[in-house]
């Protein structure tokens, strides 16, 4: 199985989304809530160049956001990322 990170916030509905899609494909994945953490933020940033939530990573590949994830989802490409 894939190696899942997510850099989430709190109150964030399209975190929740994210990590519902995840879930419910019953990947595990590892989150790191920047909400209170300029630090981890600041990685997120460095790592991705985007300071929207969620960002997600597959085997340390930038996937994006919920968009894309959800995209990647609807053209059947996700569930071969995960499996990697």
């Amino acid at each position: 199985m894939a190696d899942v990170v997510i850099y989430t916030r709190k109150m964030c509905g399209y975190c929740t989304a994210a990590k519902r899609l995840l879930g419910d494909k019953g990947v595990a994945f590892r989150e790191f809530d920047a909400t209170f953490d300029a630090g981890l933020k600041q990685e997120m940033v460095n790592k991705s160049g985007r300071r929207t939530f969620p960002q997600i990573f597959i085997n340390d590949s930038h996937v994006g956001g919920c968009d894309e994830l959800y995209a990647l989802e609807k053209a059947g490409k996700l569930d071969a990322m995960l499996a990697a």
